[in-house]
């Protein structure tokens, strides 16, 4: 047994984790102390993949030209100095898949030893070893096969792979699965007041953005619009058949973006943007009614720019960040993907 026995209990967010001279939390630490002794309220896994979040993979692939030895080298000197993958240029990580190894005898979290779980709390916050050397990855993905261990505190969280399903598909889905639980809450909302809203999803082809589909559908919503970059993935989002209506638009341009969410039937009363490129903000307030909704999912987004553009355009907007947490979110996303088969087939056209 490897468990701490001096200590009553760590602290249920990670502090006792956090190496940094300041007091911080374990999402903004430097380095995290990633030892496998484990403190009563914690739980060790054995990794056995990594979901990198898109907004770094993007940035690293980017940085490196697609050099996949320099992206797995940079990964694995990202971890090993600061205990944790942490993109240092978008702050983002991602999560994992793997099975438990040892479980804290005062652990809140419900598992048991040899249950195959998928994380939902980012690698950004998670304490993580690589032993492999990411030897079985080429750095051509952001699933990367993974040998070594991370710790989970008592705050963290953690769901059961179902047994239904490739890991591969869980993961991907658990990855994103905060987007359509919150959609569908938004959307709710509007229903619950009487009325059904225009739903717009910005990368309406991509995970967390299909998911959202189908959740406003589910939801209530009166007309879905999937705004997709190009005619490849308009051609994959109408055969997927989940949006009532599909538009290309550049949406880093805020009127070219306005314009075809207006010419799809709009404006939105919802939307939702879940692209891993910066520079979305003006055209997603653009694109939403007066009184409307925007959730921002994406990792490149910048709150600062969407606060001020929603100022400096007198937009009365709501605007919501989503933190990928929504209570049953884990459980929702997997039930959406069973039951709608054009979701899970733009899912297992990416694994």
């Amino acid at each position: 047994m490897t468990t701490h026995t001096d200590i009553r209990t760590g602290d249920p967010t990670g502090l006792h984790r956090v190496l940094d001279d300041r007091t911080v939390l374990p999402q903004a630490a430097q380095r995290l102390d990633t030892r496998a002794e484990l403190w009563p309220d914690e739980v060790r896994v054995r990794v056995e993949r990594l979901n990198l979040d898109a907004a770094s993979f993007r940035q690293l692939e980017g940085k490196h030209d697609h050099d996949g030895d320099a992206v797995r080298a940079e990964v694995l000197d990202i971890v090993a100095t600061r205990g944790k993958m942490q993109n240092p240029e978008t702050g983002s990580g991602g999560m994992l898949v793997g099975t438990v190894e040892e479980v804290g005898p005062q652990s809140p979290l419900g598992l048991q030893v040899g249950d195959r779980v998928a994380t939902l709390v980012s690698l950004t916050l998670t304490p993580l070893v690589i032993e492999d050397g990411l030897a079985e990855w080429d750095g051509r993905s952001e699933q990367v096969p993974c040998d070594g261990h991370a710790v989970l505190f008592g705050r963290s969280i953690a769901a059961v792979i179902p047994d239904d399903l490739d890991p591969a598909l869980s993961l991907s889905v658990m990855d994103v699965c905060g987007a359509p639980a919150l959609t569908a809450r938004v959307v709710r909302e509007y229903v619950a007041r009487g009325k059904e809203p225009v739903v717009a999803v910005i990368g309406g082809a991509g995970k967390s953005g299909s998911l959202s589909l189908a959740a406003a559908r589910e939801a209530g919503a009166a007309r879905t619009i999937g705004v997709v970059p190009h005619q490849g993935e308009h051609d994959l989002l109408t055969g997927a058949g989940i949006a009532d209506a599909v538009t290309i638009a550049d949406a880093r341009d805020p009127i070219a973006l306005r314009d075809a969410v207006t010419a799809a039937g709009g404006p939105a009363d919802v939307t939702v943007v879940c692209v891993d490129v910066p520079g979305c903000e003006g055209g997603a307030i653009l694109a939403t009614a007066e009184g409307g909704t925007v959730i921002f999912f994406s990792m490149a987004t910048s709150f600062s720019a969407a606060a001020l553009g929603a100022e400096g355009l007198a937009a009365d907007v709501r605007m919501l960040v989503g933190n990928g947490y929504v209570p049953g979110h884990a459980a929702y996303a997997m039930e959406l993907l069973r039951a709608d088969a054009g979701v899970r087939g733009l899912f297992e056209r990416r694994l």
